[in-house]
């Protein structure tokens, strides 16, 4: 449901150019970046800078990623309202699970690049995640394909080339993708989409355009993912917590090739 008008993802612009010596006028092709607010029950929870795009899907796959509800069915109601500052997603959860919300209740301000700005305590930064009980094994001709898959369907990166794409790659080759400004809240789009789709993150590889930091395993792990392949290198953190709750984690993967950091055991050594 949408109330007012939301902007499109990509805006055009004037700029001048100057190359080679040579300055040349005209316009170019931006990624839109807007204020959305997260509100639960009336209660405001998160705002997150992301591109106006698949909100329905940032909104179901944040809610699942951050813990807040474990079903699409729990959440009862879902609008999409533009307003003069930007989105809210206002969302309405289902008895019990309102309930358990409002005994958690933080709040939090953030930009696209951070996913846990406001915090209210370090334990929460190191939250309990659900241990990976799924084996899903894949060659290495799988990763490479998976990989090779994101730059063809990025579309708002090929027109902006200023956006982060999250990916759910199968060995059937089917492929789901979102994009963003921000990794985090692709990935949470992606979450979303997976959910809308009754589409389980076990059976195949979520493929990353970005480093791969804790909150992105943390994530992947909510999500229920078994393999999570990055573009780049992950962090020493990101590492210990993928060890940790049994998550495969590959980085650095690139047309040579790629970097194995935690359970190597689902990477199979044939092509």
């Amino acid at each position: 449901m949408f109330a007012g008008v939301v902007p499109p993802a990509v805006q055009c612009v004037p700029r001048q150019v100057w190359r080679n010596g040579s300055a040349l006028l005209g316009e170019r092709t931006l990624a839109e970046e807007v204020p959305v607010a997260f509100s639960y029950d009336g209660m405001a929870h998160a705002v997150l800078m992301a591109t106006p795009d698949d909100l329905e899907d940032f909104a179901l796959g944040f809610s699942h990623t951050e813990g807040i509800i474990t079903a699409p069915a729990e959440i009862a109601e879902l609008a999409v309202i533009s307003v003069a500052d930007g989105i809210v997603l206002r969302i309405w959860l289902t008895g019990d699970r309102a309930d358990l919300f409002a005994a958690r209740r933080r709040r939090f301000v953030g930009p696209a690049g951070c996913g846990m700005c406001g915090l209210e305590s370090l334990a929460e930064a190191n939250r309990t995640i659900p241990t990976v009980g799924y084996d899903l094994r894949v060659s290495r001709q799988n990763i490479a394909d998976a990989v090779a898959a994101l730059p063809g369907r990025q579309q708002l990166n090929t027109q902006t080339r200023a956006v982060h794409a999250a990916a759910f790659w199968r060995t059937d080759q089917s492929l789901f993708l979102r994009e963003d400004v921000g990794r985090h809240n692709a990935l949470d789009k992606l979450a979303g989409a997976l959910l809308r789709a009754d589409c389980s993150a076990a059976d195949g590889v979520i493929v990353l355009s970005s480093r791969i930091s804790i909150e992105l395993v943390q994530k992947a792990g909510m999500m229920g993912a078994t393999i999570i392949v990055g573009v780049s290198a992950p962090t020493a953190l990101a590492v210990r917590t993928a060890e940790s709750i049994g998550l495969t984690l590959v980085g650095i993967a690139r047309d040579d090739g790629f970097e194995v950091f935690a359970h190597p055991e689902r990477v199979t050594q044939y092509w």
